[in-house]
């Protein structure tokens, strides 16, 4: 199993930034499918946004696009979403998730993920 270590969440009014991290715990990411997924009290995980970290080809959710930024670091060891001008719709506890089949047309299906992170809460305040 590979370990996803998840952090960066907390609490922040309305038009607020926060950034998440996802650190590869003793890998690299060189040839994955990397997303953030979210999971509101009594909604269904939704994707976020993904990147194929084989081309650098980045995905994103219509509700976030805009707003939110997925990045790789340099080292290919941890992944980061950058939220800018949050809404309190965007309050969930947020996921990392890694494949190394990259089925990228299929990103925002929670089965192609084969390893998690532990999730993180982000709460945004009207």
């Amino acid at each position: 199993t590979q370990a996803l270590v998840e952090s960066g969440g907390g609490s922040v009014q309305a038009g607020g930034s926060l950034r998440l991290s996802c650190a590869a715990d003793g890998y690299r990411f060189n040839r994955y499918l990397l997303a953030w997924f979210r999971q509101a009290p009594g909604k269904d995980r939704e994707g976020v946004a993904a990147i194929n970290t084989a081309d650098g080809t980045t995905y994103y959710a219509d509700s976030v696009k805009g707003r939110f930024t997925i990045s790789l670091d340099v080292t290919e060891t941890t992944i980061y979403l950058e939220m800018n001008s949050l809404k309190p719709e965007d309050t969930a506890i947020y996921y990392c998730a890694a494949s190394p089949a990259i089925l990228y047309w299929k990103w925002r299906d929670l089965n192609v993920y084969d390893w998690w992170g532990q999730g993180t809460q982000v709460t945004v305040s009207s």
